[in-house]
């Protein structure tokens, strides 16, 4: 439990995000592009470091813990798979959403398409969005928080979201986007503090003695393979990942041709380059910076804690109902010694507090200016807006906060999150690229996605999926089945119906210049900038450098040194390369 010096550092943390909350919330003016996009005068470092600050949420280790625990260093493929949908976003998207003018990424909607089902998509993302999906995501990362706080703070998971939800309020329901990036900024610098000064604790312990010590454990050599070691597992956690999951499964943070906090990013960057490199910065730090030090700390876990039931025994006080794998994490934190531990605590809370701020700003864009605004009171006036969006900060934040009352484990939610937006990931990269893709496609798929994993079930983490035994009949390639009748749907309600009009295809072509030369039928193709070859070619090299960094951290800790020197090799090439196609096409920040 924490003690008072603890209480002081965290309130000390506290005070500080409010602070800077406050004090940024002064250059925030009363209209929408600046209460949302921060007057798209961001540089790119700041907005990179945000992204990554909003993925660093207090569910990320938990879940990273119950990962490792259960299946292995390579379960993480699960996760690192996505590298190549940041890439695309990266190095084909960024500058594109930046060059939109959009306001939110669900306003796109209405550019792609034309007429009614263009208003209804825009419409219904807009709610299922807003009210559904991010609520989902607070509720997510609530859930870890109530896990860690109660543990290490003894609290009821009540004070635990009234604790995170009030803080977040103050500063994202005045300042805005503004606020959130400049206290992400503080955030992360206190996050990756405590997550390095955490890991160089726990490997120090006498249970685990170092890194010699936790590698020659008989129970980590067990979990340490970096690549799966038998056919299961092969097409569970590397082969859907790489052949399908990344392109097919709609997921927060790594949506296929950009969205969400992401898209806002962008968007609220000061030019297109800056748009870019925000995004590159991102994923380096995202795959290649940060997971290791948890990945430790949960090996470390399996010898203080070897099963479920023993984390239960060191703390009987917790809910048995959420007792998981996941609580591994916190209950390796409470092991911190006084001081060190506040900083830690005081580190979640800050990854906890960072996501949060961004996904009530983004619900609330979306609630307040994609449906309200635009279907209920169109001639609403900016400051009306304004106020409109601070009212649906507080609504998405106080739904998603109940939610996570009632919820038990992160990577069940993890798990369906990724089969409900299997198949729906292909249409939203191909609406870039493809002008045949309409209205019906989009649509189409969303339902399909829903159909697809009620039929095929999901791992069987609910009862009601999977009611004609099929997921069984297909075994591991359920995902598979699921991705595969969900883009035959839309492909079929594609061919079965008309496409855009020529207007909208055009109006939407001179906005935004997408890649390939199928659109130069709707606008010439000199102003794209790189050509589609030369982008695909960044996408390449840049997803080579960072997974080959990421590996070579890991052979590194590992003490084989060939392969790590072959990785690093292969990093410092690959990534030089990147730099040099990049250079080439004029595609660097100011």
């Amino acid at each position: 439990m924490a003690e008072s010096l603890d209480w002081i550092i965290i309130a000390l943390s506290l005070a500080i995000s409010l602070g800077i909350g406050w004090w940024a919330a002064r250059s925030t003016k009363n209209n929408p592009e600046s209460f949302f996009l921060a007057g798209r005068s961001m540089p790119w470092w700041l907005l990179g470091i945000s992204m990554v600050a909003t993925t660093f949420a207090a569910d990320t280790p938990t879940l990273i813990a119950d990962l490792v625990r259960q299946d292995g260093v390579a379960a993480n493929w699960l996760w690192w798979g996505f590298i190549f949908s940041g890439m695309l976003t990266t190095f084909m998207f960024a500058r594109r959403w930046r060059r939109s003018g959009l306001l939110t990424d669900v306003e796109f909607y209405e550019l792609r398409y034309g007429g009614k089902r263009g208003e209804f998509l825009r419409g219904f993302r807009a709610l299922y969005l807003g009210l559904v999906f991010n609520v989902i995501v607070i509720a997510w990362v609530s859930l870890a928080a109530i896990k860690i706080f109660a543990i290490m703070l003894g609290l009821e998971p009540w004070q635990t979201v009234l604790i995170g939800a009030g803080v977040t309020m103050v500063y994202s329901a005045i300042g805005g986007l503004r606020s959130v990036l400049l206290v992400d900024l503080f955030q992360f610098s206190l996050a990756m503090i405590g997550s390095v000064a955490a890991t160089y604790y726990v490997l120090n312990m006498d249970a685990i003695g170092g890194l010699d010590g936790l590698f020659s454990h008989e129970a980590v050599k067990e979990k340490m393979n970096i690549f799966p070691k038998d056919r299961k597992t092969w097409i569970t956690l590397f082969i859907i990942p790489f052949a399908l999951q990344w392109w097919s499964a709609y997921y927060p943070g790594s949506e296929q041709g950009g969205g969400g906090y992401v898209a806002q990013r962008m968007m609220a960057a000061k030019d297109e380059k800056n748009a870019g490199w925000a995004s590159l910065l991102f994923n380096v730090a995202h795959y290649a910076l940060r997971p290791w030090p948890w990945i430790l700390i949960a090996l470390a876990s399996i010898i203080v804690f070897p099963t479920v039931e023993s984390i239960g025994e060191a703390f009987p006080n917790f809910d048995k109902g959420k007792l998981g794998h996941d609580v591994a994490y916190p209950a390796m934190i409470a092991q911190l010694p006084t001081g060190l531990k506040g900083v830690v605590l005081a580190s979640l809370i800050a990854a906890y507090i960072s996501t949060l701020s961004t996904q009530v700003n983004v619900g609330a864009s979306y609630l307040s200016q994609d449906f309200w605004h635009r279907f209920i009171q169109p001639n609403s006036s900016q400051k009306s807006q304004v106020m409109t969006g601070r009212f649906a900060t507080v609504i998405v934040l106080a739904a998603g906060s109940l939610l996570a009352l009632t919820l038990t484990n992160a990577k069940q939610i993890f798990e369906i999150t990724l089969s409900i937006g299997a198949g729906t990931g292909l249409v939203y990269l191909l609406r870039w690229l493809w002008w045949r893709v309409n209205a019906w496609s989009e649509i189409a798929a969303m339902i399909g996605a829903f159909v697809a994993t009620y039929l095929f079930g999901s791992k069987g983490l609910l009862p009601f999926l999977d009611p004609f035994g099929w997921n069984a009949a297909v075994g591991d390639w359920g995902y598979a089945a699921i991705v595969a009748t969900t883009t035959a749907i839309w492909l079929v309600a594609t061919f079965l119906t008309q496409a855009e009009s020529e207007e909208t295809l055009t109006r939407f072509a001179k906005r935004t210049s997408p890649p390939g030369e199928s659109w130069n039928r709707f606008h010439p193709s000199e102003d794209q900038g790189p050509s589609m070859g030369c982008e695909l070619l960044q996408v390449f090299l840049g997803s080579t450098a960072i997974i080959s960094a990421l590996l070579t951290t890991g052979y590194t800790l590992y003490g084989e040194v060939i392969p790590a020197v072959g990785l690093l090799l292969l990093t410092l090439v690959s990534g030089f390369a990147t730099f040099k196609v990049s250079r080439m096409s004029g595609d660097h920040p100011k």
